[in-house]
């Protein structure tokens, strides 16, 4: 991770302030990074690729909702960046403000190399999150 925005979203969960906050939490949902390592299914992205990631980073991939791009209404739920648990592991989701995360390239736009890196994080909340 390189660069991370931070919205009201973010600060919200972070007090609790809807309710099901899991602690310790890391937030930041507007992540601009570098690729570093790619899984043997991986096919859109390189090792040294600028990415970006918004508010999710896996779903079940299989229901209804998902097959038609609607991941966000998983039938199963969406794994959220952070305040949400890994789909295999149970394991709490950290966000931007960690040192690395993992995401099923689904949930990753390519980010130009020709943009301003620093300026580009807080685009991925009102863009790739809606």
């Amino acid at each position: 991770i390189l660069y991370s925005g931070i919205c009201h979203s973010d600060l919200h969960q972070a007090r609790d302030d809807w309710g099901g906050s899991i602690y310790p939490m890391v937030p930041g949902h507007e992540i601009i990074g570098r690729v570093t390592a790619v899984g043997s299914n991986v096919t859109r992205f390189k090792v040294g690729d600028h990415a970006g990631v918004g508010c999710m980073v896996d779903s079940c991939r299989h229901c209804d909702a998902c097959e038609h791009d609607l991941e966000q209404y998983c039938a199963e739920g969406a794994t959220w960046t952070y305040n949400g648990r890994e789909r295999e592991s149970g394991a709490p989701t950290y966000g931007g403000y960690s040192d690395h995360v993992v995401v099923e390239q689904r949930f990753v736009v390519k980010v130009s190399d020709t943009l301003d890196l620093k300026a580009a994080a807080p685009l991925l909340c009102a863009g790739i999150t809606t």
